[in-house]
């Protein structure tokens, strides 16, 4: 009699003890699960649940104390889930399992399963063996955090092998707590009953819906945009925060944006926004479809929304309660797939693709502020470069003593906005960071190899991230970055008419190229065309495209000088180099027709003003000048109509 009055009094110490460190948790969740919590106070708060949980392991089991136990380790566990201790939580979810399917721990008969069976396959025999019993809502509150634990480790396998007692987990611990509190209510006992940290039922509903989300993103992800767009509708029917809703609207929508509806997926972008006003990847993916849609005005506008988003301080944490539980959504939703799928590009990637865009539709003054805005950003911190292979900032900024090709867009901005000698300032940087880089020569491959040659300078640049940059780069980008900043200060010589010391920096462009020397064992390499960023060869044919406008702007310049010879030679050449450059083919006919041979003259026109420029694929710095003298096309086509008319 005295050793059960002992037990007893030993049960009421734990329930005493438990509810005691619940009530602390209540008191001081919202500092340990603030923005920025303190891991000690968490750790501590786990160690103490689970040191409780070792004392009541230590005793013989009655169901009393088996209650207690499930309640205790339902808190030792969720904050393990919480610090991502997903080992040792799912560590503590094998042991419930396995002590519930002991007889002894049951207090009734008939206790079985193999507890060396796989995790997914132990949690039937379990909630089969505690059917309606005592020990039927404890069970159930841990198969919850089995739940989050797959959850959180991106098991959707395991769920899915669960799917039928998780489809009615709700309804049942609903019903069931529901029993035992009218049970407690009923009953003429003063004990208190073990609290718990965090509601099941509430834990439920969380987890519905994120699995609901994550289950969409693998399979959009794995290239099942219709399927993931029905499982995402269902996300809209369940109770759900509203970061998880702007998810699942932002998933939506890149759904419709890859089924051919970019305006219905415009639509689930503006309801992200709506449901979560900081949601930037909303606003990331609404630029994407904007630049599908070739709307300029509203890419620009949407890019400057998204720069001004990423560079405003996070919103304030949401104030919490003691209801809240500490297995937030954004701890539950980690998979790879989600994030990728949900991630925004860093502010200065933005920043540079709006100052692009800025300046290819017709906003050049405000597209040079926002570079050179980014450009001191760069010189103060080069950490707030953006970074190399950035999907998200085309083309690519490559990693360089100063940002080369962020540089030379600049550069080419600061040109096309009348600002010559700033431009040139900033070509000087770029020839200086590359002046010792530069190879005395360079002999490339087959492009078919260029494939397996870029992937492993990819590996090669992936090892050697945190090695000094400078002495690592590609030779062929140093040189195509020294040839276009000859080329834009070229660029520049001929804006003020200057042909001779235009003539000189065409020149140095020109021999630069002529170090790079093609290796072949079959036809020569195609001509430039389409886009140059991200395709097997795409060096060479970035070479080809200086070489081609050098050319062509020597040629222009020997042309102001009447060097006519000379003008037809190199314009000849780039024609043949560059064969999409519209500039000189258009300059080559005016050559050959003040060379009075204009049957010839009059081919060259007619093929270049009906020839399509891909200047919008090009980079900035290699796209045709605008500053340097052009011909009149309507005087190019009444030379030709008179001419056919003779």
């Amino acid at each position: 009699m005295a050793d059960l009055e002992s037990q007893r009094s030993l049960s009421g110490l734990w329930v005493l003890g438990n509810n005691q460190l619940v009530d602390e948790w209540k008191r001081q969740g919202v500092q340990l699960f603030s923005r920025d919590p303190d891991p000690s106070r968490l750790t501590q708060r786990s160690a103490d649940f689970h040191k409780l949980l070792l004392k009541i392991k230590g005793v013989p089991p009655t169901l009393d104390r088996s209650q207690l136990e499930l309640a205790v380790r339902f808190n030792a566990c969720v904050f393990s889930v919480a610090q991502a201790q997903t080992e040792r939580a799912q560590a503590l979810l094998t042991e419930g399992l396995q002590r519930v399917l002991t007889p002894s721990a049951l207090g009734v008969a008939g206790g079985t399963g193999d507890p060396s069976s796989e995790v997914p396959s132990l949690w039937g025999p379990a909630l089969r063996a505690v059917a309606d019993g005592p020990l039927a809502v404890g069970t159930l509150r841990l198969l919850c955090l089995q739940w989050a634990v797959w959850l959180s480790s991106n098991r959707l396998t395991h769920i899915q092998e669960l799917r039928g007692e998780l489809s009615s987990l709700s309804e049942r611990l609903s019903a069931l707590e529901e029993e035992e509190e009218r049970k407690r209510s009923l009953s003429a006992s003063d004990h208190e009953p073990p609290r718990l940290v965090a509601d099941p039922l509430r834990l439920t509903e969380l987890l519905d819906v994120c699995t609901v989300v994550a289950r969409g993103a693998e399979w959009l992800s794995d290239g099942r945009p219709s399927d993931a767009l029905s499982e995402l509708q269902r996300a809209f029917s369940l109770p759900a925060p509203r970061d998880v809703l702007a998810q699942a609207h932002v998933l939506s929508g890149r759904c419709l944006a890859d089924t051919g509806r970019p305006q219905m997926a415009l639509l689930c972008f503006m309801r992200a926004m709506e449901t979560e006003p900081h949601c930037v990847s909303a606003l990331h993916r609404s630029t994407e479809v904007y630049r599908q849609l070739g709307n300029a005005t509203a890419l620009v506008e949407g890019l400057r929304l998204l720069n001004t988003a990423l560079r405003l301080p996070p919103p304030a944490a949401p104030s919490m309660t003691a209801e809240v539980s500490p297995l937030s959504a954004p701890l539950l939703l980690g998979s790879p797939a989600l994030g990728s799928l949900l991630s925004a590009p860093p502010a200065p990637s933005v920043q540079r693709r709006l100052a692009l865009s800025c300046v290819l539709h017709g906003r050049v003054a405000e597209g040079v502020e926002l570079y050179l805005d980014l450009l001191a950003d760069l010189q103060s911190d080069p950490q707030h470069a953006v970074p190399p292979g950035s999907a998200q900032a085309p083309p690519p900024l490559q990693a360089s003593p100063r940002g080369a090709e962020l540089y030379l867009e600049a550069a080419a901005a600061l040109l096309l906005a009348g600002r010559g000698p700033d431009c040139w300032a900033l070509c000087d940087e770029v020839l200086s960071a590359t002046l010792d880089l530069l190879p005395q020569r360079l002999t490339l491959g087959d492009p078919s190899e260029d494939r397996d040659q870029d992937r492993d300078r990819d590996q090669d640049r992936d090892r050697d991230q945190d090695r000094d940059r400078d002495q690592d780069q590609d030779p062929l980008d140093v040189v195509l970055w020294a040839g276009s900043a000859h080329l834009l200060q070229a660029h520049c010589q001929a804006a003020l008419e200057d042909w001779k010391q235009a003539v000189t920096c065409y020149t140095r462009c020109i021999n630069l190229t002529g170090k790079v020397c093609f290796k072949t064992h079959g036809p020569p390499p195609p001509p430039p065309s389409g886009d140059l960023s991200g395709r097997p060869g795409a060096g060479l044919r970035s070479l080809q495209t200086l070489k081609g406008l050098s050319l062509a702007g020597r040629g222009v310049c020997f042309t102001q000088r009447d060097q006519l010879r000379e003008a037809l030679r190199d314009l000849q050449l780039s024609v043949l180099v560059s064969p999409g450059g519209v500039g000189a083919g258009l300059w080559l006919g005016e050559v050959l027709w003040r060379l009075d041979r204009r049957r010839e003259a009059a081919s060259c026109w007619e093929r270049s003003l009906a020839a399509e420029s891909p200047a919008e694929t090009l980079p900035l710095y290699l796209q045709e000048p605008r500053s340097s003298p052009s011909l009149d096309p309507s005087v190019l086509r009444s030379r030709v109509q008179s001419l056919t008319q003779t």
